[in-house]
This record gives C-alpha cells, structure tokens and sequence, in this order.
C-alpha cells in the first residue's frame, strides 16, 4: 500500500504506474480511474471549504497574543465565550485543526503564522510549570491553572496533530505539558496520585500517556499511565458493576452510579483498553491482570447499546438502563476500543459488534445527533470514518457519502460555520474525508482547482491528478 505522496512528482509517477498494465495481470482502469477521478472533484471540494474555514478564524485571532476566541459574534448570538481563550476548548477543539488544515491548504501559513501562535500560546497562557490556565482575551487576564485544560488539549488536539504530522514543535508542548500535569496530579488514592477523580480527565491522560510512553521511551510516562490504569481495574471498575463511573470517590471507595457514553466520560475506556494493548505486547503480568476486567466492562457497554449497536449518552451502571437516551455522536469511539480489544485479544465477537453497528447506519440519514448542530454530524462522521479504515463496510461507506454533504452544508459564506470553537470539528473530519478519498495521499502547494483522487483496488492504487488551466 503506497503511503502519503509528499510532491506532485511522486503523485504523477504513481499515476502512470498505474495506468500501465503489467502482464497477466487484470485491470478495471476505466471504473478505477473513473472513481479516482470523481474522488479528485470531491477532495477538491473540500479542502477549498476548509482553507475557506482556516482563513476566516485565523482573521478572528487576538491581534497582540494571537490566541482564538472560544466563540465569535458573527452568527448573531449573545456569546460570552467570546472574550475567553481556554485550553479546553479553543486549543483543544479549534487551533489543532487549523494548524492541520493549513498543513494541507497553505504551507506558508503552516510553518508561519501557526508556529508563531503556538509561541504565543505557551507564553501567554503556562501557569504552573507547563500548565496552562483560561485567558481573558478582555482584560488580559490568566486564570488559575487547568488540569482539566491541559488533559483536553492534550488528548483532543496534540495528539492529532503528532499522529498525523509527527515530531513537531506541538509534539513537544504535548510531552511538556503532559510530565507538568502528571508532576502536579491532585487526587489522592491507594494506587498514587491522580489528575482527578472522573473518567474524562483521567482517560484523557491515559490516552496520551500510553502514546508518549512508546514515542519516547520516557518510563515515567508508562508508569504514570499504569498508576491510572491500576487504579480503574482493581478499584474503580469492580465498585462500580464493572463500569467506569462518571465521578469516583477514592476516599470513600464510592463512585457514582452514571457512565458517559459519549466524549466527556467515554475517554477512559479508549485509555483503558490502549494501555492494555501496550502491556500485552510487552508481555507484562498486567495484561493478564486487565483482561478479564476490560472485557466485562466492554460486554456490558455493548449489552446496554439500542437494537442497532448504537450507544446512549449516558447509562445507570448498575443496570445498564439509559439515563439520556439521546444516541451517542461518539459511538465510533468506544467501538474503536472494541475493536483494538478484537485485534489484541482475537475474541470475534468485538469484531461482529463493530460489523453489525456499521452495518446499520443507513437507518440513521439525517439523525439529528445533536440538537441541530454541526458538531454531532462531524463526530458521527468521524466515528464512521476510524471504524471503516480497518472494516469497509458498504452500507457504513454508503452513509458517509450521504452525511458528508450535510456535515460540508452548514458552512456560512464567509467560511465559518457556527462560531465557536466546534468549528474545528468541522474541519477535522472534512480532512479526515478528503484524506480518505486520497488514500492519505496529498499534494505540497495545493491550491484550489488541483485534484487529486485515489481508489484501492486490491493491493493496487489508482491515482488521479488534474490540474487547472493554466497550470499549477
């Protein structure tokens, strides 16, 4: 399989490679470069909505610290998120996404103005150590540290950015930012300290600190990832019907009868079941110790799902009834740890659950996942995309198609979308869709009318690369 094509040189070889016929070997080239073809106009399509989207915020930026607003006033509502700046929502959810869309829209602006306000975001935002806290974009003014901020920024945003670009200067922030947080850890338990005493912030470390725990080598970072995990299997999830609970008591060895489904609280069962991947590819005891327990807590996850596999919000943990029976945007998720569950353990029945979800998302057109917003269609979308990377599922793909044309509607003509700092969300799986149409393959210099467009057939690649007139 050809990996991301970094010039236009490398895309136009693999596009006559491919038009070759080797002998003995069948090909469709007409429907394959046809499809490759169709891809190019979409992918075309979309990274132009996304520059658009980049360019509009990046014009809303503080002119002095150049940090984002969590909100703007142009779509017409009272927003007082728009005199904040905070690590939990702008640079968790919005900056990460236009650095990877100017990545991929306007290099110059990539290694410029986004390094520039990374600089500035570091500067104008550390409390404690590498801990940052809420500014105020009004008075100039830096609240007290976050580690709530912090564990978001980490996990929504930095991890993004390194998975998909590697060792850059936002790699670092996350690694500082991270030992900062885990040195400063508040919550008191038997197991040592942790960040907090819920799911979301502790499962949002978890996340990031298995990931820096093999990206560099660093044993700090595996043991404070097995402090967390320790904590959860031997106390948290056996006092709690084998879930993890919302909020836990370490103190009194009490958690509160509610698992969150969805983001917010469903970020510990991603960790739980990464770090078990981790020891059991090292062979540890722990892996033994984990699995029984992890599987209890998928078992059940996936006993309280609807008829289709689809999980609630939130769930009562002692009997599996929903609290919220809203659907879950972020099902993908948690189904994502099913599925790395699958891969580690063998176990098929994780695999039929991802299978039978994706099976059934055509009765899902047009769900309104979250009260009208763009931001549950982006986070379904996502969900669908991670998922059919490792099971292509027709009817899962066919539902993409049909939801990316909603998800790209919501745009405004001047490039925003709702105006907050979700807006970044929008733009995150818009990539993630274009990226998909290119098989991961994607041009230095784009610029709008250039198409680019991929269809696998087997182990074969099928490029397609059109440029304007006029040249490119």
């Amino acid at each position: 399989m050809i990996g991301a094509a970094r010039s236009a040189q490398i895309s136009l070889i693999l596009f006559f490679l491919s038009v070759v016929p080797l002998p003995g070997q069948p090909r469709e080239p007409k429907s394959a470069l046809t499809k490759a073809m169709e891809n190019g106009i979409v992918v075309d399509r979309t990274l132009t909505g996304v520059h658009k989207m980049l360019k509009a915020w990046i014009s809303k930026a503080d002119p002095e610290t150049l940090l984002l607003p969590d909100a703007v006033p142009e779509c017409g509502r009272e927003d007082r998120r728009i005199d904040w700046y905070t690590p939990h929502n702008s640079a968790a959810d919005n900056y990460p996404y236009l650095v990877a869309s100017a990545y991929f829209t306007d290099r110059a602006l990539y290694d410029g103005r986004m390094i520039d306000m990374l600089r500035n975001e570091i500067r104008y935002t550390n409390v404690s150590g590498a801990v940052p806290g809420n500014f105020n974009l009004k008075d100039r003014t830096l609240g007290p540290k976050s580690i709530f901020g912090a564990a978001e920024y980490a996990k929504d945003g930095l991890i993004a950015i390194t998975e998909l670009l590697g060792r850059t200067p936002w790699f670092y922030r996350m690694v500082d930012m991270t030992a900062s947080t885990m040195e400063q850890a508040p919550t008191a338990t038997r197991h040592g300290l942790l960040p907090d005493p819920g799911a979301e912030v502790n499962g949002d470390m978890l996340q990031v600190l298995v990931r820096l725990a093999t990206m560099t080598g660093d044993r700090r970072f595996q043991e404070w990832a097995e402090r967390i995990g320790d904590a959860y299997i031997g106390e948290v999830l056996p006092n709690c019907y084998g879930l993890p609970s919302y909020s836990y008591d370490f103190s009194t060895g009490k958690g509160e009868d509610r698992v969150r489904l969805r983001d917010h609280g469903n970020e510990i069962v991603v960790g739980l079941v990464l770090l078990y991947a981790l020891e059991n590819y090292q062979r540890t005891e722990r892996a033994a110790r984990y699995r029984p327990v992890l599987a209890r807590m998928l078992d059940r996850i996936l006993e309280s799902a609807n008829q289709d596999g689809l999980l609630y919000d939130e769930i009562r943990a002692s009997d599996l009834k929903p609290l919220k029976t809203r659907l879950s945007d972020n099902w993908g998720y948690v189904y994502g740890a099913v599925y790395t569950f699958y891969m580690v353990t063998g176990e098929q029945k994780y695999r039929d659950a991802v299978l039978k979800v994706l099976k059934n998302l055509p009765k899902y057109r047009k769900h309104d996942w979250e009260n009208g917003g763009h931001d549950g269609y982006a986070d379904a979308i996502e969900s669908a995309l991670y998922l059919v990377n490792r099971e292509p599922v027709p009817e899962a793909i066919d539902w993409i198609e049909s939801e990316i044309k909603i998800l790209r509607a919501y745009q405004r003509p001047d490039g925003l979308i709702e105006c907050w700092y979700g807006d970044g969300n929008w733009a995150r799986t818009n990539l993630l869709f274009a990226l998909w149409k290119t098989q991961g393959c994607f041009l230095e210099g784009w610029r709008e009318g250039v198409r680019l467009g991929a269809e696998k057939r087997g182990e074969e690649l099928w490029l397609w690369l059109e440029c304007p007139a006029g040249g490119w």
